[in-house]
């Protein structure tokens, strides 16, 4: 089984009720974040979690939205395990220089920490491997795979399969539908997907907001990918505009005209079980 954690079902716009974008996967012993958005330790922290305990930090794009708590996460780490314990993060290329410029930014509480405390010789350590597909890791029974996304201009972006003891979840970020999210995503237990209401947002009187449709999913959009890979759950997320109470069905209703199968949403902390056998064929 793999368990999904919503940790953070927002987005760019500041909701007092909604963390940035960012996903909790625990596969057996280990533990996956996906993207880290404002206050994703905070929620972590909320289901047991925290920073000591993230087997990797697997990032979809370099949007500052997925990224803001990056400082946070190295930080933490560092600060609350006492045997070096590097950070390792999967992204796309461009994240070695986004890490070196977040350590950078750093470097003044890196240096008053080491200087405070005899324990700390040396500052955070944290491994990058910048991907664009195929097998990123395999241990002890948990296997990610990467495949890329479309969400130019911003470029590459990449999505995450997860599989573990027969079961499968694929993360997809920011995207438009695509071959390669399809060929990710074929016959996947889950598939956790961005989504915008497109008809919300295009009624809003400015472009700049109304720009964001040409390169996120639809809540319809993103249940056809979902019924085209055959999956057995689709779980929405980052979630614009948010959704607002008693509006939930809503927006699982337009999901639904395509997706026939188990549809997941809410707020943050909202937790899906994925089993071994659930797909369009089996579930």
């Amino acid at each position: 089984m793999i368990e999904v954690t919503l940790l953070g079902t927002g987005s760019p716009i500041v909701d007092p009720n909604r963390a940035g974008p960012s996903t909790l996967v625990r596969a057996g012993d280990q533990t996956f974040l996906v993207d880290c958005g404002r206050g994703v330790l905070m929620r972590a922290a909320a289901v047991g979690v925290g920073a000591a305990n993230i087997s990797a930090l697997l990032l979809t794009h370099l949007h500052s939205d997925h990224i803001t708590d990056l400082s946070d996460i190295i930080t933490t780490r560092w600060v609350t395990t006492f045997t070096r314990s590097p950070l390792k993060v999967i992204g796309p290329p461009g994240t070695s220089a986004v890490v070196d410029a977040t350590l950078d930014a750093l470097a003044l509480d890196i240096s008053y920490r080491v200087g405070h405390h005899p324990d700390l010789t040396e500052g955070p350590t944290v491994e990058v491997e910048e991907v664009t597909e195929g097998v990123v890791w395999a241990s002890d029974g948990v296997q990610i795979t990467v495949g890329q996304t479309d969400h130019r201009p911003v470029t590459p972006t990449i999505g995450f399969r997860v599989e573990f003891d027969g079961a499968s979840v694929v993360l997809a970020g920011d995207t438009v539908p695509c071959a390669s999210l399809d060929a990710l995503a074929a016959g996947a237990g889950a598939l956790v997907h961005t989504v915008i209401r497109k008809d919300l947002v295009e009624a809003l009187p400015v472009q700049r907001i109304r720009d964001i449709c040409d390169y996120h999913s639809s809540v319809e959009q993103a249940a056809d990918t979902a019924e085209r890979a055959g999956v057995g759950i689709l779980i929405l997320t980052h979630y614009v505009p948010g959704i607002a109470p008693g509006q939930e069905e809503e927006w699982r209703a337009l999901a639904a005209k395509t997706f026939g199968r188990q549809i997941e949403l809410g707020n943050d902390l909202h937790r899906v079980e994925v089993h071994p056998g659930v797909c369009a064929t089996n579930g």
